[in-house]
């Protein structure tokens, strides 16, 4: 698995009714994208992380990641 910051992590769950949750990826710990993962889930909270086989990454649309870049200025 490998995820960059700003990257949702979703985790599914394991049991019937279990619900599904997800977490954004604030800091890559690992070498080259992979866990572990410090994240910021949707009630505000920070973990580290080593996500287990339901986890799934979603990666930022290419139009946010662009949008970080540094606008040229018009002549």
């Amino acid at each position: 698995m490998k995820a960059q910051a700003g990257d949702v992590l979703r985790f599914t769950g394991r049991t019937v009714g279990t619900p599904e949750h997800r977490a954004t990826v604030v800091e890559v710990l690992g070498p080259d994208g992979e866990p572990p993962y410090r994240v910021r889930h949707d009630d505000g909270h920070e973990t580290e992380i080593f996500p287990g086989p339901g986890c799934v990454v979603e990666t930022r649309p290419a139009r946010e990641a662009s949008s970080d870049r540094p606008q040229r200025e018009a002549r």
